[in-house]
C-alpha cells in the first residue's frame, strides 16, 4: 500500500514511522510511506494566512497543499484521500478494515483554524477520532495509518491475533503473562489448567462481560446460543465458574 500524509510537520510522521509496526511494514516492503512537505510547494514556505471575515488564527492556503497533491497524481496515481474534520464520520475499527482494501491512500492534515474550504474538494472522505478538538490532523493520520498497517498481510507476525481483536465482536478480555503471582495477585487457575476448550469459554465469557460492562451499545444482535446464554448468565450476577459448573 501507498500512504500519503501531507503536513507542515512532516517530521511528526517521520518519526512515528521509526518504531513498531510502521517501521517493520515498511521493512517488510508491505507498506510505501510518503511523508510530504506543504511548505515546500509554497511560496517562501508561507502555508497559511488570515480568513477572510474574521477569525482568531491562521488557514492552510489552498495552493500548496493542491500543487502537493496534483504533484502526487502525476508521479502515481490519484490516492483515497481523506481529510480529517471535527464533523467527519468518526473512525471505526470497520473503516480501518475497509481502508486497509485500497491500494493508496492520502491523508491531508490541517493545522490552526483548518484548511481552506476548497481543500475539501480533493476529499474522498471526511473522518474524525471523536468529538474533540486537536490542533492538527498528524495524530489522526497516525491513527489510521498503525489502524490500517496492522491488517495488511505480512505485517504481523502472528496475523492469527486479529481474530480476537476487540471491536471485531466483543472486547478484549484480560490477559496476564509471567509470573504465574505478583504482590498477591494470581493468574487465574483456568489459564494454568491446559484446557483449551475451558480457556477459550473463559476468555469468551469475560469478554461478553466487559463488553456489557462498558460498551454495552456494541453488543452484536447475531448472538450464538452459547452466548446469549453467557450474557443472560452475567445479566443474572452469575460469575463463570458458577456457570461453568451449571452448564
Amino acid at each position: 500500500m501507498k500512504f500519503f500524509v501531507l503536513t507542515i510537520f512532516p517530521q511528526i510522521i517521520e518519526c512515528y514511522a521509526q518504531y513498531g509496526i510502521i517501521k517493520q511494514a515498511i521493512k517488510k516492503s508491505v507498506l510505501d510511506l510518503k511523508v510530504i512537505d506543504i511548505r515546500r510547494y509554497a511560496d517562501k514556505g508561507k502555508v497559511d494566512d488570515t480568513a477572510y471575515g474574521g477569525l482568531p488564527g491562521m488557514v492552510i492556503k489552498p495552493e500548496p497543499v493542491f500543487s502537493a497533491y496534483k504533484e502526487i497524481i502525476q508521479k502515481h496515481s490519484k490516492p483515497y484521500t481523506i481529510i480529517p474534520q471535527p464533523w467527519g464520520k468518526r473512525l471505526t475499527q470497520e473503516d480501518f478494515e475497509r481502508l486497509s482494501k485500497k491500494d493508496s491512500i492520502a491523508v491531508i492534515c490541517g493545522r490552526y483554524e483548518g484548511l481552506d474550504e476548497r481543500v475539501s474538494t480533493l476529499a474522498d472522505e471526511e473522518l474524525s477520532l471523536g468529538d474533540f478538538v486537536l490542533s492538527g490532523g498528524e495524530v489522526f493520520a497516525l491513527a489510521l495509518l498503525e489502524g490500517i498497517v496492522r491488517l495488511l498481510p505480512g505485517v504481523l507476525t502472528e496475523p492469527e491475533s486479529l481474530l480476537s481483536d476487540s471491536f471485531r465482536r466483543w472486547m478484549g478480555y484480560p490477559v496476564y503473562t509471567r509470573p504465574p503471582e505478583y504482590e498477591g495477585m494470581k493468574v487465574p487457575e483456568v489459564l494454568l489448567s491446559g484446557n483449551h476448550k475451558l480457556i477459550e469459554m473463559w476468555k469468551l465469557w469475560h469478554a461478553i462481560e466487559r463488553t456489557l460492562k462498558y460498551r454495552p451499545d456494541l453488543i452484536p444482535q447475531d448472538l450464538t446460543p452459547t452466548e446469549k446464554h453467557i450474557l443472560e448468565s452475567i445479566k443474572k450476577g452469575m460469575s463463570f465458574e458458577e456457570w461453568i459448573t451449571k452448564r
